[in-house]
């Protein structure tokens, strides 16, 4: 066959794949259309009508006028904000901190064999069963300083009682520990989950060169799990910026403003004080500390 029939061959199985992609792209998005419709529905709008809604004054049962990045530089000069900010990164920064250890230890000693390791692990994952609603109700009933069983305990080891969340300077480390608490269970069971995967022909290797345990554990395991724990990361973080329901019920925000989040503050000025365009502001930023944040963590995930 000479080259000009070959080239008009090309051209035709060139035609014919373009036309048959066309034919599947038209039967292809029938099925796509309604997920595409839905996911604008739910994901796409609200976030438009938020940033719509940053940009104006929009306080309920009055007028909507544009105020362009008003509610932003608003935001700058706002010390009730950047009050907020630090205790949410505050906050966010040991609660995730806490879990990751604390689990990661847990994930360690739950993977050697030792009698009613299964009751134990199932013992050990209850407090994430529960909801964070009823967590927050029966810990405030722990933390009261009269009739709270936490301070009956303290004293009857000779400790004085403590504040708890009554106290501006315990707050954050008491809500810190409620988070701790319900939520180690679920880092233990990601690296748990990591450790079953690992391959054991580095540690048989290891064993004969005479590593001990603390070596096999930074020089093997660690790195090996890094993804795992990473990946942990990232939901501890996320769910403890987003963190309100806890915070809410337990302390309302107080005392003062010592446990007064994002979250507790966008809240109280978007339904308390009906300013939903400063409020919508709120969230756009909140939202692109959260993005930065995650991106971090992914370029970590990266580097063991």
């Amino acid at each position: 066959m000479s080259s000009a029939a070959l080239a008009v061959a090309s051209k035709e199985a060139t035609a014919r794949a373009a036309l048959r992609k066309s034919n599947y792209a038209r039967r292809y998005w029938p099925f796509v259309l309604p997920a595409a419709v839905i996911v604008a529905a739910v994901i796409l709008f609200p976030w438009a009508f938020t940033l719509f809604m940053s940009v104006h004054e929009w306080k309920v049962g009055g007028e909507t006028p544009f105020v362009g990045l008003a509610n932003y530089l608003h935001l700058v000069e706002d010390e009730r904000f950047r009050g907020a900010v630090w205790r949410t990164l505050y906050f966010t920064a040991f609660s995730t901190l806490a879990p990751l250890l604390l689990g990661v230890l847990a994930a360690v000693c739950f993977q050697a064999n030792f009698f009613f390791r299964g009751v134990a692990r199932t013992l050990f994952i209850l407090p994430m069963m529960a909801t964070p609603v009823a967590v927050a109700l029966v810990w405030t009933m722990m933390f009261h300083p009269q009739l709270g069983v936490l301070n009956y305990l303290l004293t009857s080891i000779g400790l004085p009682p403590s504040a708890w969340v009554y106290d501006a300077a315990t707050v954050i480390p008491t809500l810190v520990m409620v988070e701790t608490w319900q939520w180690t269970p679920l880092v233990m069971l990601i690296v748990l989950g990591g450790l079953a995967s690992l391959p054991k022909d580095p540690y048989e290797a290891a064993i004969l060169d005479g590593a001990n345990g603390w070596q096999m554990f930074r020089h093997i395991t660690l790195p090996l799990v890094w993804p795992f724990i990473i990946v942990a990361a990232m939901l501890r973080l996320v769910d403890a910026l987003k963190t309100f329901d806890s915070i809410y019920v337990i302390t309302l925000g107080g005392p003062g403003t010592a446990s007064e989040t994002i979250n507790i503050l966008l809240y109280q000025t978007a339904f308390a004080y009906y300013d939903l365009g400063y409020g919508s502001a709120m969230v756009v930023v909140f939202f692109v500390l959260i993005l930065l944040i995650s991106m971090l963590l992914l370029k970590l995930r990266r580097t063991p």
